[in-house]
């Protein structure tokens, strides 16, 4: 095969039983595995993270069912080579469109697919690595199924390793030893695609170049060497995939440490490789929450705003807008208290399952309910000091539990001092 072709394109999997991952889907009894066997195959969208299978698995199905498959991006296509596909497939018996980034489509473009796939014209398979509750229209989301790709696990990435090496035909011309794994598996993150893309790197240059030559012939892969070789030579910004979840790490990251220059700078690294401006605008409304959240409470007003009014600008001007909200997240107080409080609620309820409402904070619609104890004894607060009555309103067994715990900003220590006063010892505020 062609050199110039991608690793990750040339060891693609043709059959399921040759896919690594997503068995939930495709292993012996998945629900996507069985709808492929009976030939059966619904329009679909698969949900999941950057190199986990998408692409790999609509090839597969019309490999498997020997249909045309027609292939299209959602950055570079639009409604006319929509279209034009609808109407190819018009005269073959069944086609397959598959849809990458399905995610980038305005309504109108995903509007031009309703018809075809609700009159069988075209199986559609659209790919995303965003929740497609929020990015594809409601019509069209209807006549899909939802399947969620999981990243894949540290087994199946040395599995992989391992069949590249030595199946790739131009790979396994040369020696190369895998010693070890740990930084390549780190790097890629579960990212099939981008963990072949680091091994092809490594494996491009001469053995001198770097590796551990134990043999002057073979190049030995370390994690030392692998470093070297990500810090040297990963390309600089792929929306794809290829360092679009670094980057936004990198942006999260600098304005959860207050940095609003480093902030600004990934931001415009995610504009200048086109980024889409909602990607961008909704996690910063997610940081609001997780990062600042109480410490101060405007912080969610403005990240709310600032994704209401990117989805009415657009580029370029939203650049603008992106700006003034992450410098002011960046400088605020930080607080991740009510993402901790969340989270150890929702671990009680794990540990100890649907406990029973106390009766006297239970709802007392109907004569019967009251006669059941719903409701007696409930102590309605603003009929007391202060509108509060130290009542129970935990369940008994996890009674005076503390989820949550202000942090140590200006804002939450005026909601502890509260606090305090209300509950005085209970809670430990």
């Amino acid at each position: 095969m062609n050199e110039h072709v991608p690793l990750a394109e040339r060891i693609r999997p043709n059959s399921l039983d040759e896919l690594l991952g997503q068995q939930h889907l495709v292993g012996k009894g998945g629900i996507l595995r069985t709808a492929i066997e009976k030939g059966k195959v619904p329009s679909m969208i698969f949900w999941g993270p950057p190199g986990t299978g998408k692409t790999t698995i609509a090839n597969i199905i019309a490999h498997t069912l020997k249909v045309p498959f027609f292939q299209l991006s959602a950055i570079s296509s639009g409604v006319k080579d929509v279209r034009e596909v609808i109407e190819e497939a018009r005269s073959k018996s069944g086609a397959i469109l598959f849809i990458d980034e399905i995610h980038r489509f305005n309504k109108g473009q995903q509007d031009a697919l309703l018809g075809a796939v609700e009159k069988g014209i075209i199986t559609l398979i659209g790919a995303t690595t965003e929740n497609p509750s929020f990015e594809v229209n409601s019509a069209l989301l209807s006549r899909c199924q939802v399947y969620v790709l999981r990243s894949l696990d540290e087994n199946d990435l040395v599995e992989l390793l391992k069949i590249a090496i030595q199946k790739d035909d131009i790979l396994k011309k040369k020696k190369i030893e895998l010693k070890e794994t740990a930084a390549m598996i780190n790097i890629s993150g579960g990212d099939a695609r981008k963990l072949l893309n680091l091994l092809e790197i490594a494996a491009s240059p001469n053995p001198s170049e770097g590796g551990v030559l134990e043999d002057p012939d073979t190049l030995v892969i370390t994690d030392e060497y692998i470093m070297h070789v990500a810090q040297q030579r990963i390309a600089l910004y792929d929306k794809s995939g290829e360092q679009h979840y670094d980057i936004i790490s990198a942006f999260i990251k600098s304005i959860r440490g207050s940095d609003p220059n480093a902030a600004v700078y990934w931001l415009a690294r995610m504009i200048e490789g086109g980024e889409d401006v909602k990607f961008i605008a909704r996690r910063l409304v997610i940081l609001a929450s997780e990062d600042i959240g109480n410490a101060n409470p405007t912080a969610l007003v403005m990240a709310n705003a600032t994704f209401d009014a990117v989805n009415k600008i657009g580029y370029p001007e939203s650049s603008l807008i992106l700006s003034q909200c992450v410098i002011y997240l960046a400088s605020s107080a930080k607080s991740n208290s009510a993402t901790i409080a969340i989270g150890e609620a929702m671990s009680a309820v794990k540990k100890h399952g649907d406990l029973p409402v106390p009766l006297h904070i239970r709802n007392a619609p109907t004569r019967l309910m009251k006669n059941m104890g719903y409701g007696k004894d409930y102590e309605y607060s603003h009929s007391y000091d202060n509108n509060f009555s130290p009542q129970e309103y935990l369940p008994k067994e996890i009674a005076g539990m503390k989820f949550f715990e202000p942090g140590k900003n200006a804002r939450e220590e005026e909601l502890r001092k509260f606090l305090k006063m209300l509950w005085k010892d209970k809670y430990g505020y």
